[in-house]
Protein backbone atom coordinates (compact mmCIF):
# COMPACT_ATOMS: atom_id res chain seq x y z
CA UNK A 1 0.00 0.00 0.00
CA UNK A 2 1.32 3.41 -0.90
CA UNK A 3 1.19 6.28 1.55
CA UNK A 4 0.18 9.61 0.16
CA UNK A 5 0.76 13.02 1.58
CA UNK A 6 -2.11 15.38 2.16
CA UNK A 7 -3.56 16.54 -1.14
CA UNK A 8 -1.61 13.96 -3.13
CA UNK A 9 -2.88 11.19 -5.31
CA UNK A 10 -1.51 7.95 -6.68
CA UNK A 11 -0.92 9.62 -10.06
CA UNK A 12 1.25 12.37 -8.59
CA UNK A 13 3.16 9.88 -6.44
CA UNK A 14 4.27 7.92 -9.53
CA UNK A 15 4.80 10.82 -11.94
CA UNK A 16 7.93 12.69 -12.93
CA UNK A 17 7.88 16.24 -11.49
CA UNK A 18 6.35 18.84 -13.79
CA UNK A 19 9.50 20.98 -13.84
CA UNK A 20 11.58 18.06 -15.17
CA UNK A 21 8.90 17.20 -17.75
CA UNK A 22 8.84 20.79 -19.02
CA UNK A 23 12.63 20.86 -19.25
CA UNK A 24 12.57 17.59 -21.22
CA UNK A 25 9.91 19.05 -23.54
CA UNK A 26 11.99 22.16 -24.23
CA UNK A 27 15.10 20.03 -24.87
CA UNK A 28 13.07 17.75 -27.15
CA UNK A 29 11.85 20.67 -29.27
CA UNK A 30 15.36 22.18 -29.40
CA UNK A 31 16.85 18.85 -30.45
CA UNK A 32 14.27 18.38 -33.21
CA UNK A 33 14.95 21.91 -34.50
CA UNK A 34 18.70 21.18 -34.67
CA UNK A 35 18.07 17.81 -36.37
CA UNK A 36 15.74 19.49 -38.87
CA UNK A 37 18.36 22.13 -39.63
CA UNK A 38 21.10 19.52 -40.10
CA UNK A 39 19.11 17.15 -42.26
CA UNK A 40 16.77 19.39 -44.24
CA UNK A 41 18.98 22.27 -45.37
CA UNK A 42 19.84 22.32 -49.08
CA UNK A 43 23.38 21.29 -49.94
CA UNK A 44 25.29 22.81 -52.83
CA UNK A 45 26.97 19.75 -54.33
CA UNK A 46 28.10 19.14 -57.93
CA UNK A 47 26.35 15.77 -58.01
CA UNK A 48 24.19 13.63 -55.74
CA UNK A 49 24.16 9.87 -55.39
CA UNK A 50 21.02 7.92 -56.15
CA UNK A 51 18.58 7.20 -53.37
CA UNK A 52 19.26 4.02 -51.41
CA UNK A 53 16.08 2.00 -50.97
CA UNK A 54 17.80 -1.36 -50.37
CA UNK A 55 18.10 -2.17 -46.64
CA UNK A 56 21.68 -2.51 -45.33
CA UNK A 57 23.23 -1.53 -48.69
CA UNK A 58 24.40 1.84 -47.33
CA UNK A 59 25.91 0.17 -44.25
CA UNK A 60 27.83 -2.26 -46.52
CA UNK A 61 29.08 0.73 -48.49
CA UNK A 62 30.17 2.46 -45.28
CA UNK A 63 32.04 -0.67 -44.18
CA UNK A 64 33.92 -0.66 -47.49
CA UNK A 65 35.51 2.71 -46.57
CA UNK A 66 37.52 1.13 -43.76
CA UNK A 67 36.96 0.75 -40.03
CA UNK A 68 37.47 4.38 -38.94
CA UNK A 69 35.33 5.96 -41.64
CA UNK A 70 32.68 3.24 -41.22
CA UNK A 71 32.57 3.81 -37.45
CA UNK A 72 32.18 7.56 -38.00
CA UNK A 73 29.38 7.21 -40.55
CA UNK A 74 27.47 4.53 -38.67
CA UNK A 75 28.00 6.37 -35.37
CA UNK A 76 26.52 9.54 -36.88
CA UNK A 77 23.46 7.57 -37.95
CA UNK A 78 23.05 6.07 -34.48
CA UNK A 79 23.61 9.35 -32.62
CA UNK A 80 21.39 11.65 -34.69
CA UNK A 81 18.09 10.82 -32.99
CA UNK A 82 19.43 8.97 -29.91
CA UNK A 83 18.39 11.75 -27.47
CA UNK A 84 14.76 11.00 -28.37
CA UNK A 85 15.18 7.68 -26.57
CA UNK A 86 15.61 9.56 -23.28
CA UNK A 87 13.58 12.72 -23.83
CA UNK A 88 10.34 11.09 -25.02
CA UNK A 89 9.89 8.95 -21.87
CA UNK A 90 10.73 11.96 -19.67
CA UNK A 91 8.04 14.03 -21.36
CA UNK A 92 5.60 11.14 -20.90
CA UNK A 93 6.18 11.40 -17.15
CA UNK A 94 5.70 7.92 -15.68
CA UNK A 95 8.01 6.63 -12.98
CA UNK A 96 6.48 3.42 -11.66
CA UNK A 97 6.12 0.89 -14.43
CA UNK A 98 5.21 -2.76 -14.48
CA UNK A 99 7.23 -5.15 -16.63
CA UNK A 100 4.66 -5.03 -19.41
CA UNK A 101 4.44 -1.25 -19.43
CA UNK A 102 8.25 -0.99 -19.39
CA UNK A 103 8.36 -3.04 -22.59
CA UNK A 104 5.56 -0.96 -24.08
CA UNK A 105 7.59 2.16 -23.24
CA UNK A 106 10.50 0.75 -25.24
CA UNK A 107 8.18 -0.11 -28.14
CA UNK A 108 6.46 3.32 -28.12
CA UNK A 109 9.78 5.16 -28.01
CA UNK A 110 11.29 3.07 -30.83
CA UNK A 111 8.15 3.55 -32.94
CA UNK A 112 8.22 7.32 -32.35
CA UNK A 113 11.92 7.41 -33.32
CA UNK A 114 11.21 5.42 -36.47
CA UNK A 115 8.36 7.76 -37.42
CA UNK A 116 10.48 10.87 -36.88
CA UNK A 117 13.31 9.36 -38.93
CA UNK A 118 10.92 8.31 -41.70
CA UNK A 119 9.40 11.81 -41.74
CA UNK A 120 12.84 13.34 -42.13
CA UNK A 121 13.65 10.98 -45.00
CA UNK A 122 10.36 11.79 -46.73
CA UNK A 123 10.97 15.54 -46.34
CA UNK A 124 14.47 15.10 -47.80
CA UNK A 125 12.97 14.08 -51.13
CA UNK A 126 12.11 17.75 -51.73
CA UNK A 127 15.48 19.17 -50.57
CA UNK A 128 18.21 19.70 -53.18
CA UNK A 129 21.43 17.84 -52.43
CA UNK A 130 19.91 15.55 -49.80
CA UNK A 131 19.62 11.86 -50.63
CA UNK A 132 17.06 9.45 -49.22
CA UNK A 133 18.63 6.44 -47.48
CA UNK A 134 16.60 3.65 -45.88
CA UNK A 135 19.60 2.71 -43.74
CA UNK A 136 19.33 6.09 -42.02
CA UNK A 137 15.89 5.07 -40.74
CA UNK A 138 17.32 1.79 -39.44
CA UNK A 139 20.33 3.42 -37.77
CA UNK A 140 18.31 6.28 -36.27
CA UNK A 141 15.74 3.87 -34.83
CA UNK A 142 18.49 1.65 -33.41
CA UNK A 143 20.11 4.71 -31.81
CA UNK A 144 16.81 5.70 -30.15
CA UNK A 145 16.34 2.13 -28.93
CA UNK A 146 19.88 1.83 -27.53
CA UNK A 147 19.64 5.16 -25.71
CA UNK A 148 16.30 4.21 -24.20
CA UNK A 149 17.46 0.81 -22.97
CA UNK A 150 20.76 2.16 -21.62
CA UNK A 151 19.53 5.28 -19.81
CA UNK A 152 15.81 5.27 -19.04
CA UNK A 153 15.56 2.35 -16.55
CA UNK A 154 18.44 3.75 -14.50
CA UNK A 155 17.02 7.27 -14.66
CA UNK A 156 13.55 6.13 -13.60
CA UNK A 157 14.96 4.15 -10.67
CA UNK A 158 16.98 7.14 -9.53
CA UNK A 159 13.99 9.47 -9.79
CA UNK A 160 11.81 6.99 -7.88
CA UNK A 161 14.36 6.91 -5.05
CA UNK A 162 14.71 10.67 -4.91
CA UNK A 163 10.95 11.37 -4.94
CA UNK A 164 9.67 8.87 -2.40
CA UNK A 165 7.72 10.65 0.33
CA UNK A 166 9.30 10.74 3.79
CA UNK A 167 7.36 8.44 6.09
CA UNK A 168 9.16 9.16 9.35
CA UNK A 169 11.79 7.36 11.35
CA UNK A 170 11.60 3.67 12.03
CA UNK A 171 10.05 3.15 15.49
CA UNK A 172 12.44 1.84 18.12
CA UNK A 173 11.15 -0.76 20.55
CA UNK A 174 13.09 -1.16 23.77
CA UNK A 175 14.26 -4.66 24.63
CA UNK A 176 12.14 -6.45 27.21
CA UNK A 177 14.08 -8.60 29.62
CA UNK A 178 13.15 -12.17 30.50
CA UNK A 179 10.26 -12.55 32.85
CA UNK A 180 10.78 -13.89 36.40
CA UNK A 181 8.89 -17.14 35.73
CA UNK A 182 10.67 -18.21 32.52
CA UNK A 183 13.04 -20.59 34.33
CA UNK A 184 10.16 -22.29 36.09
CA UNK A 185 7.95 -22.50 33.01
CA UNK A 186 10.70 -23.85 30.78
CA UNK A 187 11.28 -26.77 33.16
CA UNK A 188 7.62 -27.85 33.04
CA UNK A 189 6.90 -30.59 30.54
CA UNK A 190 4.18 -29.56 28.11
CA UNK A 191 1.88 -31.94 26.41
CA UNK A 192 0.06 -30.63 23.40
Amino acid sequence: MQRLEAGGSAATATAIPLRLRLLAGVLLVAHLVVVGWLTLRPLDVPWAAAANLTPLEGIRTDLAYGPLEAARRIGEGLALLAPLGVLLPLVNGRLALSTLSAWSSVARTAAAGALVSLSIEMLQTAVPGQVVDVDSVLLNTAGVLFAHVAVVPVLRARLRRSHTPYQGDTPKISRVGLGPWTDVLSAVQREY
